[in-house]
């Protein structure tokens, strides 16, 4: 069976009417949709300890509030597969009040939405605190404290959350961030299953964060195996996170590209990937002319297929 092919709704479904949107990702030809949970309370905001009222609603004021969107999504017959929760969930340098927030509201809120929508991954960031904790390992334990909270909310509405593989940045340098072991990632998830009796804890693969630090994709996703549940597919050049489209950046002028998307492709089949094949390329919709946007989604899903006939050979 091919993966399906889905991405992210950013720039694309709209409040006032989402329909609009909904449709277009239908007629592109995505059969699935990553929602974006965290354009409602954005990563620059919460970095910059600027927090909206948004996630002050209650959980069926929340329901209300997407009523719509469930309601467009199922009428186009796009499988809400994924959802990104709010990031970071902890701020180093931020309040108390602004993580209590961020734990106690946004976290467990995000939850209950995803259930809402009918859908079964939602991808949490890991806490970026090697710096701070001085270890991997301490900067984990962190990490884990928080799924372990949210673990039982998990398991009662049947939502799987998904670790990422992230970077960092060290002066003028990109690092590893969180989650960047293969092998301490499938033990970690293991043991967090195993602890709680359901698959609560599985993983998403970012094929940009992978590249800007150079991960081997294809080792990288054969050690994750069935613990893989989601991905976010998108390029860069080597050095920012751009979230571009795929094949869109070389290495060289012979055209060698700057994205291990062989790797990519041989490491999905080595696992026998069935899930959905994921756009995270929100940001590269409003790289060109607004009137160009469903063209762009076409091309995407275009690449997707690609995508899903190499992994099936």
């Amino acid at each position: 069976m091919q993966p399906g092919i889905g991405v992210q709704t950013l720039n694309v479904l709209e409040d006032d009417v989402p329909g609009r949107g909904a449709r277009m990702l239908r007629e592109a030809g995505f059969d699935a949709v990553d929602f974006s949970l965290h354009g409602y309370l954005t990563n620059k905001s919460i970095y910059g300890f600027r927090i909206n009222h948004f996630f002050e609603k209650s959980v069926a004021e929340l329901e209300a509030f997407f009523t719509p969107h469930k309601e467009a999504l199922e009428k186009a017959g796009l499988d809400v597969w994924q959802m990104h929760m709010p990031y970071p969930v902890y701020v180093p340098k931020g309040s108390r009040q602004l993580n209590e927030y961020l734990r106690r509201n946004v976290a467990p809120k995000s939850l209950h939405v995803c259930r809402f929508l009918g859908c079964r991954y939602i991808v949490i960031h890991g806490f970026k605190l090697a710096c701070y904790a001085g270890s991997e390992d301490r900067e984990w334990e962190a990490t884990e404290e928080f799924l372990r909270e949210l673990a039982p909310l998990a398991r009662e509405l049947g939502i799987t959350m998904c670790i990422e593989n992230l970077y960092d940045s060290v002066g003028d340098r990109l690092v590893e961030g969180p989650c960047c072991d293969a092998v301490k990632a499938a033990r970690r998830i293991d043991a967090m299953n195993e602890r709680c009796g359901a698959e609560v804890l599985g993983f998403c693969f970012d094929t940009g964060h992978g590249n800007l630090i150079h991960l081997d994709f294809e080792e990288f996703l054969t050690i994750l195996g069935k613990r893989l549940k989601v991905l976010h597919i998108h390029d860069n050049d080597g050095w920012r996170d751009l979230h571009q489209i795929p094949f869109a950046f070389t290495k060289t002028r012979e055209n060698k590209s700057a994205t291990d998307w062989d790797g990519f492709v041989r490491g999905l089949r080595n696992i026998g990937y069935e899930g959905v094949l994921n756009f995270e390329t929100g940001p590269a919709l409003t790289s060109f002319p607004e009137g160009m946007k469903a063209d762009v989604l076409r091309f995407l899903a275009r690449i997707g297929r690609h995508f899903a006939e190499e992994i099936s050979h």
